[in-house]
C-alpha cells in the first residue's frame, strides 16, 4: 500500500492553481499580481504573496515590534500586548474573515503582519509625538512609514532598496492612497483583502486594548454594565456557567465580543457583495464606500464601547501621564540628534548628505523600541550612565 502513495512537490504553479478553482471571482489572484518595482524571477515554491509574508517576517522592523506597546509602556508587565502580539492577533482574524469569504488568505496574512512596522515606540503617544515634530517637515503617519519601511529603510538585497514586496502588499498598507508610482492612480478603494486587515485590526484593537485596560486594573467590569454590547455579552457568558473564575469569565466575554463581530462581519459583507453583484476585485476596488463592513446594528452597538475606551482608557490619569513622559523621551531625543548628529549611527549619519535631516532623524525615531528609546535617553542625558 506505501508504494502507491508517491511524494509530489508542490510547486507555485500547483498553488497558483489551487487558488483559481477555490478562491471567489473577486479575491485577488497571486497568478494576476501587477509585480514588483524591481523585476526578480518567481520563486519555485512560494506564490509571490507568500513570499511577501515571509520577507516580512524576516524584517529588522517586524522584530522591533516585540519591544514596542500599544498603550502600555514595555516595562509596565510582560502580559500587555506589544505591536507583535496585536499583529499576529490581527492576522488570525482576518484570516478567519477571509477563509469564509473565499478571499486571498495569503495577500491578507502579508498584508496584516505589515500593517504595523511603521509605528513608533511609546504607542499612541508615540505617534502623536513625531507627527508634531515632524508637522512643518512633510509630517509622520505610520501607515506612510510602513511603506517607506519596505520600499526604502530595510536593507537586505544588494541589487534593491526595501523588500521589494509585490504591487498588491504595498497597496494594501497605502490607506491614504497615494501614487505608488506604478504610473497609475491608485484606484478608489482598498482591495477586499486590505479592506479585512482593516476590519481586523479595529477588532483586536478595541477588545485587546480593553483586556489589558482590565488586566492592569484601570478598567473595572462593573464600570462596563452601562455598555448594551457587554452586558448582553456577559448575561450569555454568566448564564452557561455563573461559577466561572473571574479571569475565566473576562476571557470568554471578550472572546465572544469578538466571535459576534466577526461573524456580523463575514455576513454584512457576503450581503454586499452580492447585493452589489461584485463579480471582480477590480469591481470591488471601484466602489466608493466599503464592501468588508459591519452592518448598521453592530455598527451602533459598537460606538458606546469605543467612546468608553477613550474615555475611561486612554484618558485615564496613568495612560495621559506615562503618554506625557514618553512625549518628553522622544521631543529631547529627536532634538539633541538634529541639534548634534554626531551621535546618530553611522548609516543613519550618512543619510544626511542627501537626505532632510527632519526625515532621517525621524526615520531613526520611528524605528526606535521602547526599551532602545529608554536606554538612549538614560545615555544622552543622565550623567551617570555609560554612552
Amino acid at each position: 500500500m506505501a508504494g502507491k502513495f508517491l511524494a509530489k512537490v508542490q510547486t507555485r504553479q500547483a498553488f497558483e492553481s489551487v487558488e483559481r478553482r477555490f478562491l471567489a471571482p473577486y479575491a485577488v489572484f497571486s497568478s494576476e499580481s501587477r509585480g514588483r518595482v524591481h523585476r526578480e524571477a518567481e520563486h519555485p515554491y512560494r506564490t509571490c504573496f507568500q513570499r511577501d509574508r515571509d520577507r516580512i517576517v524576516h524584517s529588522t522592523a517586524f522584530r522591533r515590534l516585540e519591544y514596542k506597546t500599544q498603550v502600555f509602556v514595555i516595562h509596565e508587565g510582560d502580559y500587555y500586548r506589544t505591536r507583535l502580539t496585536h499583529t499576529l492577533e490581527v492576522s488570525q482574524i482576518a484570516g478567519t474573515i477571509a477563509r469564509a469569504l473565499r478571499l486571498n488568505a495569503d495577500l491578507v496574512e502579508a498584508i496584516a503582519l505589515a500593517h504595523d512596522l511603521g509605528h513608533g515606540p511609546f504607542g499612541h503617544s508615540g505617534e502623536d509625538t513625531l507627527r508634531e515634530l515632524m508637522r512643518e517637515h512633510g509630517g509622520f503617519d505610520h501607515n506612510l512609514q510602513a511603506l517607506r519601511i519596505v520600499d526604502q529603510l530595510e536593507e537586505r538585497y544588494p541589487s534593491f532598496p526595501g523588500l521589494n514586496l509585490s504591487f498588491e502588499v504595498r497597496e494594501g498598507l497605502n490607506k491614504h492612497r497615494v501614487a505608488l508610482g506604478s504610473g497609475s492612480k491608485p484606484m478608489a478603494n482598498l482591495s477586499l483583502e486590505a479592506q479585512v486587515v482593516d476590519m481586523a485590526d479595529e477588532i483586536a484593537y478595541d477588545h485587546h486594548d480593553l483586556d489589558d485596560g482590565i488586566t492592569s486594573g484601570l478598567l473595572r467590569e462593573e464600570e462596563l454594565k452601562g455598555i448594551p454590547l457587554w452586558r448582553q455579552v456577559q448575561r450569555e457568558v454568566f448564564s452557561r456557567d455563573p461559577r466561572l473564575r473571574h479571569e475565566i469569565r473576562k476571557y470568554q466575554i471578550i472572546r465572544r465580543l469578538i466571535d459576534l463581530q466577526v461573524t456580523d462581519l463575514i455576513e454584512e459583507s457576503l450581503r454586499r457583495l452580492q447585493g452589489h453583484r461584485i463579480g471582480s476585485a477590480s469591481d470591488a476596488q471601484a466602489r466608493p464606500e466599503r464592501v468588508i463592513a459591519f452592518s448598521q446594528k453592530t455598527k451602533k452597538l459598537r460606538i458606546p464601547l469605543k467612546i468608553f475606551l477613550n474615555e475611561a482608557l486612554y484618558h485615564h490619569h496613568k495612560v495621559v501621564r506615562m503618554a506625557d513622559k514618553a512625549r518628553r523621551f522622544l521631543t529631547a531625543l529627536f532634538e539633541v540628534y538634529l541639534a548634534k548628529p554626531a551621535q546618530l549611527p553611522d548609516t543613519t549619519r550618512a543619510r544626511l548628505k542627501q537626505e532632510d535631516p527632519y526625515r532621517v532623524v525621524c526615520d531613526y525615531v520611528a524605528g526606535m523600541t521602547d526599551r532602545y528609546a529608554l536606554d538612549e535617553y538614560r545615555k544622552l542625558f543622565l550623567p551617570f550612565e555609560r554612552p
